[in-house]
């Protein structure tokens, strides 16, 4: 499968990977050859990257971080919760979270097997999802982001449920800002801005009077904008301050973020999204952090077309374990000519190669 962006697909294309809604309905099934409705479709959903089948990468398969199921469940069960939020004042948002918590304890357990026993690195652009509401599936990823980040950095089984719960709630206080601010289409105004900066500090109020919620996933929630040169919100900590939980989920959030298509940018590649945490490593995030988030994650996914310095073109077939940077291709193209028949090429064993282009057009 070659991995594309959804406004370079054209009628006629094979899809590849399955597309389901956040709810885990099929979208469109793998297999289905697309029309020119359906890609205008997948657009206006937001869909960044999509795989397609084409005859020579049929073998190149990405695996997911979660199976659909888990994923499918997972997205629910923070859907069902946020969305109860303030909404029927027969019920306190405090017993919401209460009763929710035990849930979400084990969604986080269920997830931080899931990647511990997954020794691939985390992909999420392999994980093709449409989403009626942002927050569900970005509160999932940043979890999954947060959880890999901390085994790299060898955190206990009891730090890993706080960090994983802090980072599945660290957004609940956008539930409280007004609807037309959150799904506005377009960027916000200043006093919109400062509305929605207010979220951070209205997390960390619901979820600190929660007698089954750790204090620290409050703080999490609290500290997430923060930034190491006191330029974050929403008290301007800065340094050691801000605690670790908290810069983790920082860069997580960041990543996410810059990953998935707004109305003012498209989404970045993996490997452009490192770069901006690492222009702001040492200033904003944590340069310790950043280093676990590189041997973590995919920077060149599964099926991404790539360009090398010596003009080599192939694909990203496989992955090595901690060097995301450096993965294992199947070369297409050489000297300007196509391959009758590709080879693989291990980056980790010619260090004087380096992927300087990526083709998703």
């Amino acid at each position: 499968m070659r991995l594309l962006k959804t406004q370079s697909l054209t009628s006629g294309m094979k899809l590849g990977k399955t597309i389901f809604n956040e709810r885990g309905i099929v979208l469109i099934s793998s297999g289905v050859l697309l029309t020119n409705n359906m890609i205008k479709r997948l657009i206006e959903l937001d869909i960044p990257f999509v795989y397609i089948e084409d005859g020579r990468t049929l073998h190149i398969k990405p695996n997911p971080s979660l199976p659909d199921k888990t994923r499918n469940q997972a997205v629910l069960t923070i859907q069902e919760t946020f969305s109860q939020l303030n909404k029927n004042q027969k019920i306190s948002d405090s017993f919401v979270l209460e009763k929710a918590s035990k849930k979400f304890t084990d969604l986080v357990r269920s997830i931080l097997s899931e990647v511990n026993n997954n020794k691939e690195l985390l992909s999420l652009l392999t994980d093709v999802y449409a989403y009626d509401h942002y927050i569900f599936t970005h509160s999932l990823n940043v979890a999954l982001y947060s959880i890999a980040m901390g085994l790299d950095l060898k955190l206990n089984q009891k730090q890993m449920e706080i960090l994983g719960l802090g980072a599945i709630m660290h957004d609940v206080g956008k539930m409280m800002i007004p609807t037309e601010i959150i799904l506005k289409p377009d960027r916000l105004t200043e006093d919109e801005f400062e509305t929605m900066k207010k979220h951070s500090e209205i997390g960390f109020q619901l979820l600190r009077g929660v007698h089954t919620i750790p204090l620290l996933v409050a703080h999490c929630a609290y500290q997430h904008h923060e930034r190491l040169d006191g330029t974050g919100y929403p008290r301007g900590l800065n340094g050691e301050d801000i605690h670790f939980y908290g810069k983790i989920i920082a860069v997580a959030d960041v990543f996410d973020a810059v990953t998935s298509n707004r109305v003012y940018r498209n989404a970045l590649l993996p490997h452009e999204a490192l770069d901006i945490l690492y222009s702001g490593a040492g200033t904003q995030f944590d340069v310790k952090i950043i280093e676990a988030f590189r041997r973590s994650v995919a920077l060149y996914p599964v099926g991404l077309v790539v360009e090398l310095n010596d003009g080599r073109k192939g694909i990203v077939s496989k992955q090595n374990t901690g060097m995301g940077e450096r993965p294992i291709l199947e070369i297409i193209e050489e000297q300007g000519n196509v391959l009758e028949k590709g080879y693989e090429l291990d980056l980790l064993k010619h260090d004087y190669l380096v992927i300087k282009k990526c083709h998703v057009d």
